[in-house]
């Protein structure tokens, strides 16, 4: 186990310093002068020569380079070119947003693919399980910033049960804000757990296939307690490789849907970023996805070991 640990680990850390290399990399062969852009088109070739010198960027490309990692080592992610405050501050208030939209819409997720997927593998091909195989295709089919601005209509428009778009802020309390986040994770999670809800189903019947599940079952142990006692977890692994992957993605992808509701998250603080050419802001915001992405990975694999002690290090 603990070699299986360290390989992932430095697995991890090889991937991390792989993404750095390739966003800086492609920061720098983008178009476009932060500088020029934060003074304007009218700004004299002198302005723009001393506000480039002042934000560091006339120095050597590596120089830079390791300075960013330097800095993000010691908890130092720099300034904004556009606004000239810290990084972290624009950051922070951002990640309170886009990490608990992705909890939740993660959470409303892994129930929706639970209940669909063990109830139409528990009853396999009968009409509700081709009823609700049908309605997962449709599921997927349905992009989330469509589905997002019919919420919006039914819901915020027409019933008025939940706010439209934006965000009160923490300060206003839980359930505040849990509104507010609602149908947003309604829109994410749709998609989500209808993609989850098939891999559910198909990872229950191939378990269901075992001679040790027919063997239970030959033994007079009901459907329901083999379902739960002997097929569930082993049926969970490719169900939780994918859910790692889901969560990793709701993190990184939820733009498109904080754009439609107005939520100040990091995809949001990301689009502004490269907008204004604020290239500290962009390398470091998508430094911190990339990372989000492969620790929920590393987890996910620290979790094979916890369900199926049979797995060793070589055979991951």
């Amino acid at each position: 186990m603990s070699v299986f640990f360290a390989k992932r680990f430095m697995t991890l850390l090889a991937t991390l310093v792989g993404a750095s290399i390739v966003i800086f990399t492609v920061m720098e062969i983008l178009p476009g002068d932060p500088a020029l852009v934060i003074l304007g088109v009218d700004a004299t070739d002198e302005a723009v020569l001393a506000l480039t010198k002042e934000l560091g960027l006339d120095r050597p490309v590596m120089e830079r380079y390791f300075d960013w990692i330097f800095g993000i080592l010691q908890g130092e992610l720099g300034n904004s070119y556009a606004y000239r405050v810290p990084v972290w501050e624009l950051v922070e208030g951002a990640l309170k947003i886009t990490v608990p939209l992705a909890i939740l819409s993660m959470s409303l997720s892994v129930v929706i693919a639970l209940v669909i997927g063990l109830y139409a593998a528990a009853n396999h091909n009968k009409a509700s399980d081709i009823s609700l195989m049908g309605v997962s295709q449709l599921g997927i089919s349905v992009p989330n910033f469509w589905l997002a601005v019919l919420l919006i209509l039914f819901f915020a428009v027409k019933l008025r049960w939940l706010p439209p778009g934006g965000f009160p802020g923490w300060e206003e309390g839980f359930w505040a804000c849990f509104r507010a986040l609602l149908l947003p994770a309604i829109a994410l999670a749709t998609v989500q757990g209808a993609i989850l809800a098939r891999i559910t189903r198909s990872s229950v019947l191939e378990v269901f296939r075992e001679d040790y599940v027919r063997t239970a079952r030959a033994k007079g142990l009901s459907q329901r307690k083999t379902l739960w006692l002997h097929v569930l977890r082993n049926a969970m692994i490719p169900v939780l490789t994918v859910t790692g992957l889901q969560f990793a993605n709701l993190l990184a992808g939820t733009v498109v849907v904080e754009n439609v509701f107005h939520l100040p998250g990091l995809g949001s603080t990301v689009l502004k970023a490269i907008n204004n050419r604020d290239t500290i802001v962009v390398e470091n915001v998508v430094l911190m996805l990339a990372g989000m992405v492969v620790v929920t990975n590393f987890v996910v694999d620290m979790l094979y070991a916890v369900i199926d002690p049979r797995l060793k290090a070589h055979d991951i």
